[in-house]
């Protein structure tokens, strides 16, 4: 195995892969903080510092830290997710330096600039407006606020424009330093890298991170209920979550693949029943997103208003069926599926570097293929169905639509799932 680990004195955790064939490496760095973190005043504001950090620091401005980068023919890039927000780079082999100098400095010495933050708060604001105008991506804010209503873990990501709008650079600089510390830290890097270089720089350059871990986000705990919009839609936009399962629960492996045999692809039940024999949806698909203490099993399908509650009808009778007659072939090929995706990721130095950081956040060391792929191939046919009907005894699903008024009778339809398990 070429992945190497080094815990610094700090806290950080460095972790490397190197891919002798490349020419290029991926890294960046992964912080164990995202949007469940903030505070009831504070909805939006990971996103924002996200975006903030690009504006400039103490020994750039925001134009010399895009040009930097491209200058060298590499890129720079960041997400916020909800539990975590990543900064990363790609760049020829020696210019790693470089992008860690890059990557440090925009954590270390964001100046906040207040007309930066003016503008990039107004673009914010157009994010979340191009949010709203995109039915198919609204509706998973929805369902997400729906099954954790009230709390941070169900809000959206962005903020809105009121919440984005009232932050200024102290408010920033307070929620980086309760938030960002090294022990919730990964610099995680993939492809041409070498491995002491890397912790040589990390030491150097990461050194005021040095704080205790930051405090705990709130527990979440999903509720579930109805949310509908009418909209003037030509489709109705219709989301169903269940509660799932956490990271790091035993089951975890055996939900994933009821879930990619119920709806993660082309054979699967949703899509052949729903889209294939029925004629109902042109798009229609099930996942399952683990967070650090639940999880949230979700499908979608975007159908015609009148068509919405034989949709739903036939969702709820395929959750159903398949958590008692799922049978060998749908799980062996969901189980290929998983694994393909697996080595499918290891081509990639960026995805490898993601996947690193992830399994550090998550379980505090890599996971080995091997052990992943064993896991996967543990999963009988008995457990795969066990656990869809573990899942939908849970608790009351969560239903979000979006479109023409009248889908009252698909959430109630939907709504009958967990009764039909009990």
């Amino acid at each position: 195995m070429s992945v190497n680990v080094t815990r610094l004195a700090s806290g950080i955790t460095v972790i490397t892969d190197q891919m002798p064939h490349l020419h290029t490496a991926s890294l960046g760095v992964w912080v164990g903080s995202g949007s469940r973190d903030e505070k009831s005043d504070e909805h939006g504001i990971s996103h924002l510092l996200e975006h903030m950090a690009f504006k400039g620091t103490s020994r750039r401005t925001a134009r010399q830290i895009a040009e930097e980068i491209e200058a060298v023919g590499g890129d720079l890039n960041a997400a916020t997710s909800i539990e975590t927000t990543a900064y990363y780079a790609r760049v020829l082999e020696t210019d790693v330096p470089l992008a860690l100098d890059v990557l440090s400095d925009i954590l270390s010495n964001p100046t906040f600039d207040p007309e930066e933050l003016h503008r990039e708060q107004n673009v914010i604001v157009q994010e979340i407006g191009a949010t709203e105008d995109a039915p198919d991506d609204l509706v998973f804010d929805r369902l997400q606020e729906t099954s954790f209503p009230g709390q941070p873990v169900g809000r959206s990501i962005l903020g809105t424009p009121e919440t984005v709008r009232s932050f200024n650079g102290k408010r920033l600089r307070a929620y980086l330093g309760r938030n960002y510390r090294a022990p919730d830290m990964v610099i995680a890097a993939a492809g041409a890298v070498d491995h002491g270089m890397i912790v040589a720089e990390t030491e150097r350059r990461f050194a005021s991170f040095a704080e205790p871990a930051a405090p705990q986000p709130e527990a979440a705990k999903f509720v579930g209920g109805v949310r509908i919009e009418s909209r003037d839609l030509e489709q109705v936009h219709i989301a169903l979550a269940l509660e799932g399962l956490p990271q790091r629960d035993p089951d975890l492996y055996a939900l994933q693949i009821f879930t990619n045999a119920l709806g993660g692809g082309m054979s699967s039940r949703l899509f052949q029943e729903v889209r294939e024999i029925r004629g109902l949806c042109y798009s229609i698909y099930a996942f399952h997103a683990p967070y650090s203490d639940t999880g949230l099993f979700g499908l979608y399908a975007g159908t015609d208003a009148s068509d919405a509650p034989e949709l739903m009808r036939v969702v709820v009778d395929q959750i159903a069926q398949a958590a008692e007659n799922l049978n060998e072939t749908e799980v062996a090929r969901a189980k290929s599926q998983m694994k393909t995706g697996l080595l499918m990721a290891l081509e990639s130095s960026g995805a490898r570097a993601e996947q690193l950081a992830r399994q550090m956040l998550a379980y505090g060391r890599p996971i080995p293929l091997d052990e992943i792929v064993g896991k996967i191939e543990a999963v009988t046919v008995e457990r795969a169905q066990a656990a869809g009907r573990a899942l939908i005894r849970r608790g009351r699903p969560a239903i979000a639509a979006l479109g023409p008024a009248g889908l009252e009778s698909a959430a109630a339809i939907a709504e009958t799932l967990v009764r039909r398990a009990a």
